[in-house]
């Protein structure tokens, strides 16, 4: 309680700074920006249904309605609006005469439930009614039935709520993931549900999660993703099942491989052929390279089990599914700096790119009449839904259409060589008004992961740099995706060192343009981005100012404490037994007096993902040396800030900083 308190009195002290004009994009603008997400075609490919999140100033939240879209793009309404509640992941019955949902109606202590509504907007039901709510749903292809993905309850059902919440008792190999907290015996598992009645009716139970689930098209078969073993925990051995729709029915293990099959992180569920003959999903490299190997597509034979890759290239797919014909499986995929719908022939391998340029593809909606519509955007425009017509996009949603009236500053690629000669790829932003031959304080941005990249996207904090008058320089080191499996897995148990190479020859380069002020640089990134910048400020004295989110430096107190023990194992082993491996990793902390730079820490309260811990401990060693330092915590947050009011509190912070120090 205390410690809320004196984040909630540290949020209040933000900096104050000059109004950025209203024709650029600021802290202000923050709230007004629009996602668009979870697009669905109803079943005669005449409209699409799709989510979009705004913020709710009032309740200082974001809110999530559903909206429709015609196919011809001459209708965009809303289905939802409802300021006390969200509704998201919609999908069509069979017949297109109603929408199912999820939405957490019901006040503050609202569970997530499936509901269903005309589709057209109007009074919704309630189907499902679990104690502690839905994770997951899909819809059967007659629309009688509901596979859903339940959590155990909390309590048998009946038990009156405990005046004080009972002990938390962990026995689990990795005992916390963010946004959940602590991890028990209690487990995800498959249900099915009646949609007349809501009776629900368990098909799985046991020590492990079942996640994704999917059903096949004659409805007589459910697949579904899950880790066995006597310790899933201690694995990523991930692997489709499928099982009968009724209870008692058996498991039947369809996948094999000793790896991961169909991750549940990039929720990428199976897709099922038309015939239902066969799957479409992921597949990883070995448990050993963790997320450093790119996804594959890959498809099974659903009788045999016998397993092809149509496409093996050296790139990450995500959201297989496949084409109305059963011919081609659709397919994000990512490349150097953008990722694109691509079109897989499933019998040559072909590959072939729906979409082009200079543009960020996060997910696409198929109808069965074949039409594509893809979400994507680009620096300059935030996600909008797009029909895919032939070698043509043709926009159908523009939510965000207030951008227009603001000036963006453009977004250039840059090529550079490393100080090994490795070629290195990213992006500059020059500030608005910028005139050349004069040079300007700039911001090596450095990106999350270890293992993503900067794309062509919307980038806010570029924008709002931009508009401030720092020019921005974003890299993509190794350890980046877009560029293969050898340039992801260069830095493997080597964070720090090659990484951080390649973005100070990134500013380097910035320097040479003519843009850089080598006297007024300053760097800060997010998540593994706070990692890498810690390492930068510790083996390179010129940055005048850093800001380090979500970071962490000392490895050997982070192991145990966050949700990677997996992965630490994987990676770098045990401390006791790989002492070295984690010294080399804590550089920044172990010798913390070798940073000279004034750093601005910021961390969320209920991280599980990067504790708070991290960045307590790099503020506390640069507080102890007298260094100009400040320690930000966002109260009741996760990993990734949702609350608006403090999305537009760390951007103004962030700028304070930078202009504190960069702008003397």
């Amino acid at each position: 309680m205390i410690f809320r308190a004196a984040a909630a009195a540290t949020l209040m002290a933000t900096p104050a700074l000059a109004q950025t004009p209203n024709d650029r994009f600021g802290p202000d603008d923050i709230a007004r920006l629009a996602e668009v997400a979870e697009p669905v075609f109803s079943p005669d490919g005449g409209a699409i249904a799709y989510s979009l999140t705004t913020t709710n100033s009032a309740a200082d939240k974001k809110q999530s309605d559903l909206w429709r879209v015609s196919w011809d793009g001459s209708k965009r309404i809303p289905l939802t609006k409802t300021p006390d509640s969200s509704e998201w992941r919609p999908s069509w019955t069979p017949d297109g005469r109603s929408l199912a949902f999820l939405a957490d109606r019901g006040g503050d202590d609202a569970k997530t439930q499936v509901w269903l509504m005309p589709a057209g907007g109007g009074k919704a039901r309630q189907v499902t009614k679990f104690a502690d709510g839905v994770e997951d749903y899909v819809l059967s292809p007659d629309g009688k039935q509901l596979a859903v993905i339940a959590r155990d309850p909390e309590r048998p059902e009946g038990t009156p709520k405990p005046k004080n919440p009972p002990p938390i008792v962990i026995n689990r190999y990795q005992f916390k993931e963010d946004g959940i907290g602590y991890l028990t015996s209690r487990r995800l598992h498959l249900y099915i549900v009646d949609i007349a009645s809501g009776k629900a009716t368990r098909l799985t139970a046991g020590d492990h999660d079942e996640q994704l689930p999917a059903w096949s098209p004659d409805g007589q078969s459910i697949a579904y993703v899950t880790k066995r073993g006597d310790d899933p925990d201690r694995h990523l051995n991930y692997d489709i099942y499928v099982i009968a729709p009724k209870a008692g029915a058996p498991e039947r293990q369809l996948t094999s491989f000793k790896g991961s099959d169909l991750d549940p992180y990039w929720e990428s569920r199976p897709s099922w052929s038309p015939d239902g003959k066969r799957i479409a999903y992921l597949h990883s490299g070995e448990d050993k390279w963790i997320y450093y190997a790119p996804w594959q597509l890959a498809v099974i034979d659903v009788e045999s089990g016998n397993s092809v890759m149509p496409a093996p290239i050296d790139l990450a797919f995500t959201k297989p599914r496949w084409s109305p014909d059963g011919r081609s499986v659709l397919s994000l995929i990512e490349r150097s700096r953008v990722t694109y719908l691509s079109r897989i022939d499933v019998a040559s391998g072909q590959v072939t790119a729906l979409t082009g340029g200079a543009r960020f593809d996060t997910d696409f909606a198929v109808a069965p009449d074949g039409r594509i519509s893809v979400l994507g955007g680009d620096g300059h425009r935030p996600n909008e839904l797009a029909a895919v017509d032939g070698t043509q996009l043709r926009q159908l949603t523009d939510h965000n259409d207030w951008l227009r009236f603001k000036r963006l500053a453009p977004v250039e690629d840059i090529e550079f060589a490393s100080a090994d000669g490795t070629k290195i790829e990213g992006f500059v932003v020059k500030p608005l008004d910028y005139q050349p031959g004069r040079r300007y304080p700039t911001i090596l941005r450095i990106h999350g992961g270890p293992v993503y990249q900067f794309s062509h996207e919307f980038m806010l904090d570029w924008q709002s740099y931009a508009a401030r008058g720092f020019a921005v320089v974003a890299v993509n080191p190794r350890g980046s995706s877009g560029r293969g499996f050898d340039f992801s897995r260069a830095i493997y148990a080597d964070w720090g060192n090659k990484d951080a190479a390649d973005v100070l020859a990134g500013v380097d380069h910035v320097v040479k343009l003519g843009i850089a002020d080598p006297d007024r640089l300053g760097v800060g990134g997010r998540s593994y981005g706070g990692i890498l910048t810690n390492s930068v400020i510790a083996s390179d004295k010129r940055f005048k100012a850093a800001v380090s989110g979500a970071g962490s430096s000392n490895m050997l107190g982070m192991y145990g404490h966050d949700q990677y023990i997996r992965e630490y194992e994987l990676e770098l082993g045990t401390p006791w037994a790989n002492r070295e491996a984690y010294e080399r990793t804590s550089a920044p902390f172990l010798h913390a007096d070798r940073i000279i730079t004034p750093t601005l820490f910021y961390c969320a309260e209920k991280d599980s993902n990067v504790p708070c811990l991290g960045a307590e401990q790099m503020y506390q060693a640069l507080r102890s040396r007298g260094l100009s330092t400040e320690l930000v915590v966002y109260p009741g947050e996760n990993h990734g800030l949702t609350v608006p009011s403090y999305l537009r509190d760390r951007m103004q912070r962030l700028l304070a900083w930078y202009d504190r120090f960069l702008k003397p």
